[in-house]
């Protein structure tokens, strides 16, 4: 069985992401994973990071930590593997969620799946 290099998982996690973002973010995200775009990935990172600690105000919150820890991961190594697995599961229960979803509207709405 051959196993995957951190590098590998990062970017198999991270084009599944693409996939899942609608159009516009995933080429946004694209273009913030070029090489030359390091320094804004650190200080956007940097500043998620900053905004997700001061989550007990009202416009900040807690979701910013992971997006901060993604973001700097691209450009910290130490943060690339756990990164990618919890990406990669949060990944696959956004799948789960999104199957149960739509059969829950096929059950629901019968008549919006039958073809005439």
């Amino acid at each position: 069985m051959q196993t995957r290099t951190d590098g590998e998982l990062f970017e198999t996690a991270y084009a599944r992401l693409i996939a899942e973002l609608p159009e516009t973010l995933g080429r946004w995200l694209v273009r913030l994973r070029a090489p030359e775009m390091k320094w804004v990935r650190i200080t956007t990172g940097l500043v998620f990071l900053a905004g997700g600690s001061l989550a007990f105000l009202p416009v900040l919150g807690l979701e910013l930590l992971p997006l901060g820890l993604l973001i700097l991961a691209q450009d910290v190594a130490i943060l690339r593997e756990p990164s990618a697995k919890l990406l990669l599961w949060l990944l696959d229960c956004w799948r789960g969620l999104k199957q149960r979803w739509q059969r829950l509207w096929a059950f629901a709405h019968p008549s919006a799946t039958s073809v005439n």
